[in-house]
Formats: C-alpha cells, sequence, structure tokens
C-alpha cells in the first residue's frame, strides 16, 4: 500500500519498491523514515501550498528526492553547505537528513516557502539546518559556508553571480544541472572568471545507484 503523510489522508505518497528503495535505503541509512515523513509533506502541504506541482507527486522520489540526496558524496564531512533557492527544500533538507553531520542554511527569499521549510524542520526535528530569509545577494557576507549548492534556480551565468560571493572567496559551487550543463558551463566562462571561479567540471553522480544519475557542475574558487 501506498505511504501516507502523518497530516494528509487523501493524498497517496508513491512507494519505494526495488531500486529505488535500494537507492533510498543506501542514500538514507537509518533515517530513511524520516526521509518518507519529507516526501509526506511535499505531497500533502507542499501541495497544498503550491511548492510542489500535482505531476509531481507520483516521482517524489525518483526526479526530486533521491535525484538530490545522491550528491551527498560531493561534500566532505563537517561540510557547511548553503542551499540557495531552496524553495521545497530540494536539495537542502534532502542533504540534511541523509548526512546529519552536513550544517545546512537554506536560503529562500518567499516568506510562505520559508514558513514551510521551518514547519518541516522541526516537525523532522533536524538539529543541522537553518533558514535564511532573503535572496542570495543581499545575504552575502552574512553566511559563512564553504559549500554551495543550488537546482533548478537558473542558468549558470545568473546562477554564479548569485551563488560564488557567498562563498568568502574560498570553496565550491555544487550545482545540480540537467543536460545542457556543459553548453552553460560554456556560455558562463566570462562570468565565472569574473566571480574568481575555476576549474568548472561536469560529471554525474549515482551510476549505478539511480536509474537517472544526477548532473553536477562543480566551480572552485579561491585555492584549487
Amino acid at each position: 500500500m501506498a505511504e501516507k503523510p502523518a497530516d494528509a489522508t487523501s493524498v497517496e505518497v508513491p512507494d519505494l519498491e526495488g531500486p529505488e528503495l535500494a537507492a533510498a535505503e543506501r542514500l538514507f541509512g537509518d533515517r530513511l523514515d524520516l526521509a518518507r515523513r519529507y516526501v509526506g509533506h511535499l505531497a500533502s502541504s507542499g501541495l497544498e501550498r503550491g511548492l510542489i506541482g500535482p505531476r509531481e507527486v507520483p516521482r517524489l522520489w525518483s526526479r526530486h528526492v533521491l535525484n538530490c540526496a545522491v550528491i551527498e558524496s560531493e561534500f566532505p564531512t563537517g561540510a557547511t553547505v548553503a542551499d540557495v533557492g531552496s524553495g521545497a527544500g530540494l536539495p537542502g533538507l534532502c542533504l540534511a537528513i541523509a548526512r546529519p553531520d552536513l550544517r545546512l542554511t537554506l536560503i529562500e527569499p518567499l516568506e510562505r516557502r520559508v514558513v514551510w521549510l521551518e514547519e518541516v524542520i522541526a516537525d523532522l526535528g533536524l538539529e543541522n539546518v537553518a533558514v535564511v530569509r532573503g535572496r542570495a545577494e543581499q545575504v552575502a557576507g552574512t553566511v559563512d559556508v564553504a559549500f554551495v549548492t543550488a537546482r533548478a534556480v537558473s542558468a549558470l551565468s545568473t546562477l554564479v553571480p548569485m551563488t560564488l560571493p557567498l562563498l568568502g572567496g574560498t570553496g565550491t559551487l555544487v550545482a545540480i544541472k540537467g543536460r545542457s550543463a556543459a553548453e552553460e558551463v560554456e556560455k558562463a566562462a566570462k562570468v565565472i572568471r569574473k566571480f574568481k571561479g575555476h576549474s568548472p567540471q561536469v560529471h554525474l553522480v549515482g551510476e549505478g545507484l539511480l536509474a537517472e544519475p544526477t548532473t553536477v557542475v562543480r566551480i572552485a574558487v579561491g585555492e584549487a
């Protein structure tokens, strides 16, 4: 039977089974129940408040949660990470659940999304994540992180000026991108250099674990 979120009675959350279940168990370990509760929030209050569309509910695990959680391998133990334009917590909350050692800061300008994120964080009892309301450009200099990440925010030419200043001169952008990632890197070359970025890399994460691996763009700032 389909799992149901604790605060909804009519929304069916897709089951985890087969390869997806194996991937979720590997990524979340003994915190898989927390991930299930998070998906429950996405499919109920997240849907009701417009954070996700109704067509996304059947593929919350495959297209969204697992797609985001798999990039946990990109961060060293105890890393500080900012998620720009966190929205429904993708990828920030996925990382906070999969990696309790990480310290996550979710940066989100819209109040209704901030309120939802704070409600979910409180319900899940996550102690390694905080929410900052504002645009990335507004909070640069007040957020101290070694890594910054983002998913479905904008093209790299726009994303780079938003994210690299958050690193304070040293760190790494780990952006979740689509099939046009390499083309985006090429188009953003001048902007990357302008904001002191270097060594852009495009690679797949989750090969052999996910049916569709996640494409990641890494851009370093400061020491190589």
